[in-house]
Formats: structure tokens, sequence, C-alpha cells
């Protein structure tokens, strides 16, 4: 069986591709476990600065085999069992692992993009999707709510009316309509090289800094005000105590000097 994720690291950018193209990288058991397992590599993947997600073949990932997934009551199970109900099952991880990761995730999506896909890329920090990509929360088709985790990123992204359409219809969306609702963070006819090109982007800024700036949004975006000015308060002392931050005035002073390795966040 081939590997179902493709994983490259080079210059501290990670580059993972869904690689099951001729079944338009539909998520089955071994994508869904193959997925979790890249991404506790890569959170502790010492140096990482950034991660691509893309799919092979002509599409970024068509959603759930349907087939594969409810011919086998035993993999049902094990992709809804969690200890604890507020944490995420293996089909919320594949979403909610890239939220979790310290670095920034770019998501480069091309074709369709439909139910779990959609889930997966709305895990992501950044979406770059072509202008005649196909988007949609396709679980409604099926009678479902979408469960895999994307709802977090929905409740940031957009408004509860749009969401709330969104989920209960299925509509179909494409490159533009996406960006417009603020589920895409750019449209571009190469987002592959558009991700890359936010990558060296990232890569010229503290490590630091982007860690503790994604931190704070991810935690803070649904706080009240008392717990974001806490929290941004807390995050720039330890970012100004740290070694990064120094690096960063220098090379803003036109010094060529490299940064650390960010601490955890």
């Amino acid at each position: 069986m081939q590997d179902r994720i493709k994983l490259t690291v080079e210059n501290r950018v990670a580059n993972v591709i869904l690689n099951r193209p001729e079944m338009h990288n539909a998520l089955d058991m071994e994508m869904f476990s193959a997925i979790a397992s890249v991404q506790k590599k890569l959170a502790r993947e010492r140096g990482l600065r950034c991660v691509i997600m893309s799919g092979s073949g002509v599409d970024f990932c068509s959603g759930l085999d349907v087939k594969s997934i409810m011919s086998n009551r035993k993999a049902i199970m094990k992709l809804l069992w969690k200890w604890l109900p507020w944490h995420s099952n293996l089909a919320q991880v594949v979403s909610t692992g890239w939220r979790n990761l310290q670095v920034p995730v770019i998501a480069a999506i091309h074709g369709r993009c439909w139910g779990g896909g959609l889930q997966i890329a709305l895990g992501a920090d950044f979406r770059v999707v072509t202008p005649d990509a196909s988007l949609s929360v396709m679980e409604g088709r099926w009678g479902l709510i979408p469960d895999m985790g994307g709802n977090l990123a929905l409740a940031e992204l957009t408004g509860r009316d749009q969401a709330m359409w969104l989920a209960m219809t299925a509509e179909m969306m494409d490159g533009n309509k996406a960006l417009k609702l603020g589920l895409a963070t750019s449209v571009n006819e190469n987002p592959l090289e558009t991700a890359n090109g936010m990558a060296t982007e990232l890569l010229g800024r503290s490590p630091d800094a982007v860690a503790a700036v994604k931190r704070l949004y991810r935690k803070s975006w649904s706080s009240r005000p008392g717990t974001w000015l806490a929290r941004e308060s807390a995050y720039q002392v330890r970012v100004i105590a740290g070694k990064n931050q120094r690096i960063a005035v220098a090379r803003q002073m036109g010094a060529e000097k490299e940064y650390r390795s960010a601490g955890r966040w």
C-alpha cells in the first residue's frame, strides 16, 4: 500500500501531500491515521518554521471515503472514540491537529475540497485556493452535521448565518466565493507557489513572535477583552525576554543574523 501522506522537510518548511490521487485523496482509515501520525512527528521537529499542505492529483481532498469507512464498524468506532468529550477524536484531529502545531500551516487548495477535505483545510492557519476550486461542507448532503473540528474555524472565519447556511445546505462554492466569505486567505492560479512565497516571508520573521501570535489568536479569538489583554501582555514579556527578539532588532538594523529555534509555545 502506498504511503497516504508524502512528507518532506526542507529549509525548515514541511511539505505535507495527501497522497491517494486515484481516489481523489478521499479519507479512509489509513489516511486518518497517517495525518495524525504526521502531525505528531511535526510537533517534535526541532527548528520547523512552517507547514504547507496540498493534495496530489486533480483534487485537494474529495472528503470521506464513505464506502470504506461505513463498511467497517470498528473503523467508525475508532474515528469517533474519545476519552474526554472536550478532546479531539481521530476524525477531529485531522483538522484540530494543525491548529495545535505552533508553526503556521498553509493549505494550498485545488480541485475538490469537500466535506472532510474542507475540515482539514479549515484546520490550517491560511488557505490559498484556485479560482475554479470547489469547496463544500458536504456532510449536509449525507444527513449529517460537520463533526471533524472544522466548526471551530467556521465560527472564527465567517458569520454565524453564513456558517449555518453552508453546514445546512452543503452549498458548493468556488475560490472567489470562499474568499468573499472569509474561508480563503487568497485566490491564485498556482496556490502551491503562493504558499511557498508566504512561507519564505514567514521565515524572515522571529519564530518566537510568529508562534506567540498563533497561540494568542488561537486561544483568545473568542475570549473576553480582559483575557485577550492578559495573554498578550504575558506573551509579549516572554517574547522580549528571548534571544530572537534581539536578533529581529539586529536584522532590522542591517545585521545578518540567523534566528534561533523557537521555544515551546
